[in-house]
Parts: C-alpha cells; sequence; structure tokens
C-alpha cells in the first residue's frame, strides 16, 4: 500500500524530467547559428556575381533620405527664380529666433564673431576675412542670401576665373528651417548693433534706464 509520502516522493522525478525535457528543447531551439551565420558580404569584400566585382552597391538613382525630400524649393534655398528672396517662409517667433541664436553659436560664430562682426579667433588667424553682417551691403541684401550662403557656400569671385571658395557648405549640417532661423537671427543682430532710440516701442523704453 503506497502512502502519501511515496506517491509524492514519486511525483518528484517526474516532474524532474519533465522540467528537463523543457529546458532541453529550449536549448536545441536556441543554439541554431542561422542569423548568426547568414550569407553576407563584408564591408568592402569583392564580389563575383556584379560586373564591377564590388559588393557594395551604388544607390538607385534619385534615391534620398526621408529628411532630404525637398518638395519645398524656397525654403531650401531662399532663392525664387535664382534670386535671394525676402521673405520669411514661415513666421518670426521668440522661440524660432532663439533656435536660431543656438544655431549661430555653434555654426557661425566661430568665425564671424558672437555678434557678427568677422571678429573671431579663427579671423585673426586665417587667410580669409569673414564677413561682417554689420556692413551696409549685407544690412540691405535680402534674407534669402544668408540661406543660400550656408546652403550653397560662398565663392569670392569666378572660381572658374581665378576666384575661391571662402565659406563652404553647411547643408549637410543645418536643416533648411535652422537656415532660416539663423537667417532671422542675423536680421535680429543686425537690428540690435545698428537700432536707435526711435526703433524702441514706447512700451520698452522705460526699462532702457533701468
Amino acid at each position: 500500500m503506497q502512502t502519501l509520502r511515496s506517491r509524492r516522493s514519486q511525483s518528484v522525478p517526474r516532474l524532474v524530467r519533465y522540467a528537463s525535457i523543457g529546458l532541453l528543447a529550449m536549448l536545441l531551439t536556441a543554439c541554431h547559428t542561422d542569423m548568426y551565420s547568414q550569407p553576407k558580404f563584408q564591408t568592402y569584400e569583392p564580389s563575383s556575381f556584379f560586373a564591377d566585382g564590388r559588393s557594395t552597391r551604388p544607390n538607385v538613382p534619385g534615391t534620398l533620405a526621408v529628411d532630404q525630400v525637398k518638395t519645398d524649393t524656397y525654403l531650401n534655398t531662399g532663392l525664387i527664380d535664382g534670386q535671394p528672396g525676402d521673405v520669411m517662409p514661415f513666421p518670426v517667433t521668440a522661440d524660432l529666433l532663439a533656435r536660431g541664436q543656438q544655431q549661430f553659436t555653434i555654426y557661425c560664430s566661430v568665425c564671424h564673431g558672437v555678434a557678427g562682426f568677422g571678429q573671431s579667433a579663427i579671423a585673426d588667424r586665417g587667410p580669409i576675412v569673414p564677413a561682417n553682417f554689420h556692413q551696409q551691403r549685407l544690412r540691405d541684401i535680402p534674407i534669402g542670401h544668408f540661406v543660400d550662403v550656408i546652403t550653397n557656400g560662398f565663392y569670392r569671385g569666378d572660381p572658374n576665373n581665378g576666384g575661391y571658395q571662402s565659406m563652404y557648405s553647411y547643408a549637410s549640417r543645418v536643416k533648411p528651417e535652422d537656415r532660416w532661423a539663423i537667417a532671422a537671427y542675423i536680421r535680429a543682430l543686425q537690428l540690435s548693433q545698428n537700432a536707435t532710440v526711435d526703433d524702441v516701442p514706447p512700451e520698452e523704453l522705460a526699462n532702457l534706464g533701468r
């Protein structure tokens, strides 16, 4: 006659066997190397499959990254019929100017100086004099000019006749919306350094003496 204790003692090995079988099944299914040893080319590995012998394939012509689709020409270039436009493509807000100041400080101030006068350590030591944004020519120029220069860089003179590129393109570093934010901030700098008392709103005049 089996006692309760003996029945319990017999059930324990059975549970161990079942658990071992389950664990073994999990281990066996996890030990394959299909994904680890998948057929693929390593970087710069040659290939006899393609006529040029390269395993790395060029992108299909016209391929664009998700954030590089340029459907708004003016937003992306600052140009209208090849000439700089003089209107912002979106409203100028305090947040936009703050963003412009941040981006200007990162990308522009190292050459043009924090106030835009073209005075900086690079200007003092380099062979090229950065533009002074407060000269009359740049104060009068359409705002799209700054977006165009950020996008395409700037050439002094004709590049085909002795001219040279004094500023390279920042298109890969600064997205279009931020180019306009920088341009708006440059306009704010120009106003701040060339404003008179008459330009101050009446409600702000009382704060000037504080």
